[in-house]
C-alpha cells in the first residue's frame, strides 16, 4: 500500500434519534405516540414505546396471587405494545422498539434513558382528567432535581389529529 492510500475502515452507522413514549392505554398517551411517530418519520427517527408494570402491594401471604397479577400485567403490556407497534407502523411507516420495565414510572423511564443513550427526546402528553397532567408531566413542570436529562416534549392530551400532523 503506498502512503497517499489509506486504509479502508468500518463507517459506523449514523445513530438515529429515538422518541421515548411511556405507554399506558389512555387517550392522551395515544396522543403522544402520534406526536412521536410523526417526529421520527420525518426525521428518520426511531419511537420507543415503554410500558410500565407498576409493583403491587402485597403481603408475603399473598405471593402466589402477586406473582399471577404480575404475569397477567406482563401479558396486558406485551399485548398493548404490540397493538400499539402494528398502529405506528400503519400510522407512520415506521416499527417501534418495545421495552417493558417493572417498577415505578419515573425511576424506570430515568434508568432507560442512562442505559439508552440514543434516547435523544421524551414526548409526554400532559392528561385531562380531575387528576390533573400526570405525575410525568407534573415532574417536568416542577423543574425539580428530578429532572429529566434529555428534552421533553410536552403535548396536551387533547390535540387534534389535525394539529398534531401540523406541528410534528
Amino acid at each position: 500500500m503506498s502512503e497517499s492510500e489509506t486504509p479502508s475502515r468500518p463507517v459506523a452507522p449514523p445513530k438515529r434519534r429515538k422518541f421515548l413514549v411511556v405507554v399506558d392505554g389512555t387517550p392522551e398517551s395515544e396522543v403522544a405516540l402520534h406526536f412521536a411517530s410523526l417526529r421520527a418519520s420525518h426525521t428518520s427517527g426511531v419511537v420507543t414505546l415503554l410500558a410500565v408494570i407498576e409493583p403491587g402491594e402485597a403481603s408475603q401471604q399473598w405471593l402466589g396471587v402477586q406473582n399471577i397479577m404480575k404475569e397477567e400485567a406482563r401479558e396486558e403490556a406485551e399485548e398493548l405494545l404490540h397493538r400499539l407497534a402494528a398502529h405506528v407502523n400503519e400510522y407512520a411507516g415506521i416499527m417501534p422498539e418495545l421495552v417493558i420495565r417493572e417498577g415505578r414510572r419515573a425511576e424506570q423511564v430515568m434508568q432507560l434513558i442512562a442505559e439508552d443513550k440514543d434516547i435523544a427526546i421524551l414526548v409526554l402528553a400532559a392528561g385531562l382528567g380531575k387528576e390533573g397532567p400526570g405525575p410525568l408531566v407534573t415532574m417536568v413542570a416542577s423543574a425539580s432535581e428530578k429532572a429529566f436529562p434529555i428534552p421533553v416534549t410536552v403535548v396536551p392530551g387533547n390535540l387534534t389529529e389535525e394539529a398534531i400532523r401540523t406541528l410534528a
